[in-house]
């Protein structure tokens, strides 16, 4: 089984989306994990159909450390960003993961992807999603 973990903060409105979205892309055997910075963003990605949630800086660092797709705003591999919600060991621990990494680029953690087409969040879930499906459909990572 694929080991697809979803991060995100603040309200967790692009990781519910994310969550919703794979969740009904019925990726083959793929378990969804939700981690979100504070409870309302694990909730919500609950909510979206996520398999298995939990909130915080230690969870961040277990499932990276396992994870085949981490996803969710270009924010995680950031220390500070999502207005502090990413701690340095968070960061830390998405970019240092074996995982395939598939970020969404909002230009709002004092980092911007040069060349990126502006999109609106739903457009960017989409296309996340179809690249989730292409990197976990029966493909190894």
């Amino acid at each position: 089984m694929k080991k697809v973990v979803i991060i995100d903060g603040q309200g967790g409105r692009m990781g519910a989306a994310l969550a919703s979205q794979l969740k009904a892309a019925n990726l083959p055997s793929c378990e969804i994990v939700a981690i979100g910075a504070n409870s309302a963003a694990t909730t919500a990605m609950l909510k979206a159909g996520a398999d298995a949630g939990a909130t915080g800086e230690n969870p961040v660092v277990v499932n990276c450390a396992d994870a085949d797709l981490i996803t969710g705003p270009m924010g995680i591999i950031t220390a500070n960003a999502l207005l502090g919600e990413i701690t340095p060991k968070m960061a830390a621990a998405v970019s240092e993961s074996r995982a395939q990494k598939l970020l969404i680029p909002v230009n709002r953690c004092s980092v911007t992807v040069v060349g990126v087409t502006e999109l609106p969040l739903g457009e960017y879930v989409k296309l996340a999603v179809q690249k989730a499906k292409e990197l976990l459909g029966g493909n190894p990572l």
